[in-house]
């Protein structure tokens, strides 16, 4: 349960830092990589916190749901630093963010697979 609490404010927290920044990527991609990434970002914080609300089976589908949501979040952020919309930093930053909310999502599926 610990871990479950921790994803949703490190979700959280990288929304509120990713968000912001991605105002300031070329406005030409305004409605097609970034709402692409702002999306993937959102769906995954809905989808754990779906899972959240959701017995069983149906919790490690929505479980499920949010980690694909973190690849297609992944890519774009590599898209993003590949033409140079994020700083090196930037980037690092987003990274380090990114595993970590994957480690909280994988023990959390972890947990839920492993429940009798």
């Amino acid at each position: 349960m610990a871990e479950e609490m921790v994803i949703f404010t490190r979700t959280y927290d990288f929304l509120t830092w990713l968000l912001p920044l991605t105002e300031d990527f070329p406005k030409s991609q305004r409605f097609v990589v970034t709402a692409r990434l702002q999306g993937a970002a959102l769906d995954f914080q809905e989808r754990i916190i779906e899972a959240n609300a959701k017995p069983g089976k149906w919790k490690l589908d929505k479980l499920r749901e949010a980690d694909a949501e973190l690849l297609k979040v992944r890519l774009y952020l590599r898209l993003c630093e590949r033409w140079e919309w994020l700083k090196p930093g930037q980037y690092k930053h987003a990274s380090e963010m990114v595993a970590e909310l994957g480690r909280l999502l994988g023990g959390w599926i972890k947990s839920v697979t492993s429940e009798p």
